[in-house]
């Protein structure tokens, strides 16, 4: 079977009765007023579309986009500013303007909504992850909208996300979800050939994000209210297929299509998992939040046992290491070409990573000095293929 087809061959019929969370993620220009409809008369219509959801039995988290953007329309700003500091005052400004048009459209439909503010600092740090994922799950259990957005205004390069595609993939990883739904303005990813300017049909399913699924997107749109683009929206379904869930790009121009998604309608484009297991938690927070701090080596043996036969990674098949890491570390596993296979939590420091790399497990403790626990360098349990 093709990795991706122009329609559906019956994928999103057997996927999605089974589909019970749901991350939505909204971009500003979908909230954004026009000469029809104030920006507060499109959160209504987003709300009651999600209400329809939720009542359909789903449980739903948002991610929406927005506070620059109603920060700009507040102070009649027509340019997104450059300077940091001026986003800063502008997602200050507009989050409480977001979040008074959620609150109350909300309320008249009978439920609550909270904020969550993010930053890359909450999702890498273990224990500030697990606080927000145990905080979303009790909001959803108390049938409260969990409404999810990077906090801009505090936000620099070092503790920002980048985009809220990344987040939400990020925050549906966190929480197990089954569906992504990215809304954007336009039908879904289409085909872009080699050579040819003009884009061709939309891609009903894709199902395998290979490179040259990749090399068809655009990247960022140029829009001045928005951030990203289609690269930004792959990348998204990256992570959210790696950890064994599906994501889905959308038109949400009218967010009623939410309901005909989630009714079967071939619309957008369904990413779905090449692998067969979802990951569980500790693999996804090695996988896309912990942040490594030293490479291992290993050869083609090792390679194989790692990839293909689900083995752990033994000193013999270790060449060699980079960089300074400790026991409990996280490290990125390289082959001999350096290209990453796998990540994982690594049970000798570097210094006795060198002293006993291509060696035996049963010398381990004459070379160390040492009794030794572990004979593995990382063990499968705490180890998560990303190659």
């Amino acid at each position: 079977m093709s990795i991706y087809s122009f329609q559906d061959q019956g994928e999103r019929a057997q996927f999605l009765p089974g589909v019970k969370r749901v991350v939505v993620k909204v971009g500003t220009q979908l909230l954004r007023g026009n000469k029809r409809v104030s920006a507060s008369e499109r959160i209504a219509e987003l709300v009651q579309a999600l209400d329809q959801l939720r009542r359909s039995g789903q449980e739903v988290i948002l991610v929406s986009s927005g506070a620059v953007g109603f920060g700009m329309a507040a102070l009649g700003m027509q340019q997104r500013p450059r300077k940091i500091a001026c986003l800063q005052a502008l997602a200050a400004l507009g989050q409480s303007h977001l979040m008074g048009c959620y609150g109350s459209v909300c309320e008249a439909y009978g439920f609550h909504c909270a904020q969550l503010l993010l930053t890359a600092a909450d999702l890498h740090d273990r224990k500030r992850n697990g606080h927000v994922t145990q905080c979303i799950n009790a909001l959803l259990e108390k049938n409260v909208l969990p409404i999810i957005n990077e906090n801009d205004s505090v936000c620099v390069d070092e503790i920002k996300v980048g985009d809220n595609d990344t987040l939400a993939a990020y925050v549906a990883s966190m929480l197990r979800a089954d569906l992504t739904v990215v809304l954007t303005t336009v039908d879904g990813m289409l085909l872009r050939e080699e050579g040819k300017d003009e884009l061709g049909p939309r891609l009903s399913v894709v199902r395998e994000l290979t490179e040259e699924v990749m090399q068809m997107a655009q990247g960022t749109d140029g829009n001045q209210f928005s951030v990203g683009g289609m690269i930004t929206k792959l990348r998204a379904a990256q992570i959210v297929n790696h950890s064994g869930e599906a994501l889905l790009i959308a038109n949400g121009k009218e967010f009623d299509i939410l309901t005909r998604i989630m009714a079967g309608e071939d619309l957008g484009t369904l990413f779905l998992p090449a692998r067969k297991n979802r990951l569980h938690a500790r693999q996804r927070f090695l996988a896309f939040f912990s942040e490594p701090t030293g490479s291992l080596i290993i050869d083609p043996g090792a390679e194989k046992a790692i990839l293909k036969n689900n083995r752990s990674l033994l000193p013999g098949g270790v060449l060699g290491s980079m960089g300074v890491f400790h026991r409990g570390d996280t490290v990125l596993i390289l082959n001999s070409e350096r290209k990453e296979l796998a990540r994982g939590i690594v049970n000798f420091a570097f210094d006795e990573v060198a002293k006993i790399c291509g060696k035996q497990s049963k010398d381990l403790g004459r070379l160390l000095g040492r009794e030794v626990d572990h004979e593995e360098i990382v063990h499968r349990d705490f180890m998560v293929l990303t190659g």
